[in-house]
């Protein structure tokens, strides 16, 4: 009677385990990828870990020191807590020139992918390359 208890247990935490298991890795995933959104041309899907720890690039590199005029109220923000679609005073930086100027030829994520090409490694230049409809 006890070996069967004890199987009717272990089966309902397999089950358990194996319905929330997906839920478990989904939320891990979501955590380090970040939608950048807003552009009509559609979401920017960035990988945290691949940057930061892969690529070995310095947070400092995305997450600037706090202005003076705009004081951080943490650490590390998220662009859109300062960078708005339209600059407010004291910022004079959108949100979309945080990454890039208008036709894509320079700021903070189109500069280092540049630098990186001409290192011979692959890093996406193109407009539809980053953005794309489908990161809602």
């Amino acid at each position: 009677m006890k070996s069967s208890k004890l199987f009717v247990v272990l089966l309902g935490f397999a089950l358990l385990v194996v319905m929330c298991g997906p839920a478990f890795t989904a939320e891990k995933t979501a955590k380090d990828t970040i939608i950048l959104k807003g552009n009509p041309m559609g979401g920017v899907k960035f990988m945290h870990t691949a940057h930061a720890k892969d690529r070995k690039i310095k947070c400092e590199t995305c997450h600037h020191a706090s202005k003076p005029e705009k004081p951080a109220t943490a650490k590390e923000q998220a662009c859109s807590e300062c960078h708005t679609k339209v600059a407010v005073a004291p910022m004079k930086t959108t949100y979309k020139l945080a990454f890039h100027d208008a036709m894509a030829k320079k700021g903070t994520c189109i500069d280092c992918h540049t630098a990186e090409n001409a290192k011979g490694k692959k890093a996406p230049t193109k407009c539809t390359e980053c953005h794309q409809k489908a990161n809602v």
